[in-house]
């Protein structure tokens, strides 16, 4: 008798025993992550527990030294659909110091799936849909140079969304973010959930994001900690070596199942 086809979702990134290392310093110690299509993971952890090396090196730029990547099930040095990815790095300017407008910077995103580079109609109407994503039609001729940071974050987000990704790659897309961009960014990501796209986020917290988050997965010292359901149970700031620990709870280790 034929064993019963698996129904879960195929995996769209897998991470097999990655290690990885900025300059001789260890900063990925052989992980495993897998992230199915549909899923949101959040990718959580302190400063230097290697939560934008792993993202970074799912998308290539940080080699490994160990292990593998496979992206939508292909091996990340034959990947080649790279219009299939949205990636927004960690804050900063959206237009690096070129003048140009937030139609400018986001149409560039776009830039994979035209030939030549020309924006054809179907083009430009997911350049404007992106825009408005972001709550920026209303700004979308005006130089990036006049924005906010909040503002430059969403634009960042809308260039990655132009293209639309089946995958969202996010790396800390909520830092030095205010709270009504906050808001913002959560319902745009809350649409393209809705619409199936599946998202990888680096985050310091939840926030405002985490009813969307399927899973989460917290990195230590390059090391997976956990890996299932959002840790509601400790709270915005108290995952494994975040800065902010309560005083009377230094004296005893957290019995939480993300330390056992």
């Amino acid at each position: 008798m034929p064993e019963p086809r698996s129904t879960k979702p195929d995996p769209v990134i897998t991470l097999r025993g990655a290690t990885a290392t900025l300059g001789a310093r260890p900063v990925l110690r052989g992980i495993d992550l897998t992230v199915h299509s549909g899923e949101v993971v959040a990718l959580l952890g302190a400063n230097g527990s290697g939560k934008s090396t792993a993202v970074r090196s799912v998308i290539g730029q940080v080699p490994l030294t160990d292990g593998s990547v496979e992206l939508f099930g292909t091996p990340l040095r034959r990947f080649r659909q790279w219009a299939r990815i949205g990636y927004v790095p960690q804050r900063t300017t959206a237009a690096s110091g070129v003048p140009a407008t937030i139609r400018e910077v986001v149409s560039a995103g776009r830039l994979s799936r035209t030939r030549l580079g020309l924006l054809r109609r179907a083009d430009r109407d997911a350049v404007d849909r992106a825009i408005a994503l972001v709550g920026l039609t209303d700004r979308a001729k005006d130089s990036v140079s006049a924005l906010s940071g909040g503002q430059h974050q969403r634009v960042l987000i809308a260039r990655a969304l132009a293209a639309e990704p089946e995958l969202l790659i996010m790396d800390e897309p909520m830092a030095g973010v205010d709270l009504a961009s906050q808001e913002i960014l959560a319902e745009t990501l809350r649409e393209q959930v809705a619409s199936g796209t599946t998202v990888l986020l680096v985050l310091h917290e939840l926030g405002p994001l985490e009813p969307l988050i399927d899973r989460a997965i917290v990195l230590r010292d390059g090391c997976v900690m956990h890996d299932g359901p959002p840790p509601k149970a400790l709270g915005q700031h108290a995952l494994p070596g975040h800065d902010h620990v309560h005083p009377h709870a230094a004296s005893e280790p957290a019995r939480t199942g993300l330390l056992t």
